[in-house]
């Protein structure tokens, strides 16, 4: 009888126990908590990169990692709650793309570990202690729109050297946009270019931006970095051929889209490089150790059917320069 009892319980416990390991299994699949700013609809071209770079690394959503997505649907004043949300759902790693958003996140959790895709000085805005030591929960990569303000509008001079009045459309929500147009002030006397700062928080704020662009009669625009740009570039490259304004953007996204030129890094780039932070985190790594990148490569893009539409010349001299040009 002890016998049988012995069988009896052996073999339950073989019917169980793949049962058992498989839950466990189940139960160590890691979960990412991700914070997008933009709508649905109008998604940056960001989380779509970041998702092909988790690809790439072999992760597959509902496999082997789960992906928790909340959408602030461009409006910075949802994204504090919605970053709270997803810390209480207990995520091993969160990430996001944006100041803004990098920012509600490091103010929900000073423990959960915290990358960001893109963004733009994260050490100033105190998010980090350095860009070789983080030294906190965030660590990511890091866009230098600022630090290329001034070559771009060098480019831009020397591809449209008609030009004399540049509006700057910079997002005052982003702390490296105050400091636009004032450090290039200088290159600006040199080309023989006068400046005119020119703000927008939202789409809602596109026409009267330019609107206040015509009354200043500026005959170019230079389109800072965000999120809400990038989200909506479309609309605002539309604007600028009504307007007949010929642009200058920050990013091959924004070509792509229809601006005149642009010349900066390709967030898309780096959005896909932070999977890679994801990856070594749930290894182990801490973000703390895990040195912020900056972006390092800064095509020029023309697109000559914008150049076609606004009936602008680009001089060849300027054509043979781009790494890419859009026919």
């Amino acid at each position: 009888m002890q016998l049988f009892g012995l069988a009896v319980a052996l073999i339950v416990s073989l019917v169980f126990a793949p049962l058992g390991s498989e839950a466990q299994q189940v139960a160590k699949i890691p979960k990412v908590g991700v914070l997008e700013p933009t709508p649905r609809q109008h998604l940056a071209p960001c989380i779509f990169a970041f998702q092909q770079g988790l690809h790439h690394l072999g992760y597959v959503e509902e496999q082997n990692i789960l992906v928790d997505y909340r959408y602030g649907e461009g409006r910075p004043d949802r994204l504090p709650a919605l970053a709270r949300e997803l810390v209480q759902r207990g995520p091993d790693v969160l990430w996001t793309h944006s100041n803004p958003a990098a920012l509600a996140l490091k103010q929900a959790t000073t423990t959960l570990p915290i990358v960001v895709g893109v963004a733009i000085d994260l050490t100033a805005m105190g998010l980090t202690e350095s860009l070789a030591h983080p030294g906190g929960n965030l660590t990511g990569l890091e866009l230098r729109p600022a630090d290329l303000a001034g070559k771009r509008l060098q480019l831009f001079k020397e591809a449209l050297p008609t030009i004399t009045r540049v509006a700057i459309l910079v997002d005052p929500a982003w702390t490296a946009h105050t400091s636009i147009p004032r450090i290039i002030e200088q290159e600006a006397r040199t080309l023989g270019v006068q400046l005119q700062r020119v703000e927008a928080r939202t789409p809602a704020d596109f026409e009267a931006a330019f609107a206040a662009m015509d009354r200043r009669k500026s005959n170019a625009l230079m389109i800072m970095e965000s999120e809400v740009f990038a989200a909506h570039r479309q609309q605002l490259q539309t604007l600028a051929l009504r307007h007949r304004f010929p642009s200058m953007s920050y990013g091959p996204h924004h070509a792509e889209a229809g601006s005149l030129l642009a010349y900066g890094a390709d967030p898309r780039d780096l959005c896909e490089r932070s999977a890679t932070f994801v990856h070594k985190i749930l290894r182990g790594a801490k973000p703390a150790d895990l040195p912020i990148e900056r972006a390092d490569k800064f095509p020029l893009v023309i697109n000559l059917k914008t150049a076609h539409m606004l009936g602008v010349t680009i001089p060849q001299t300027f054509l043979l320069r781009a790494d890419q040009v859009i026919e």
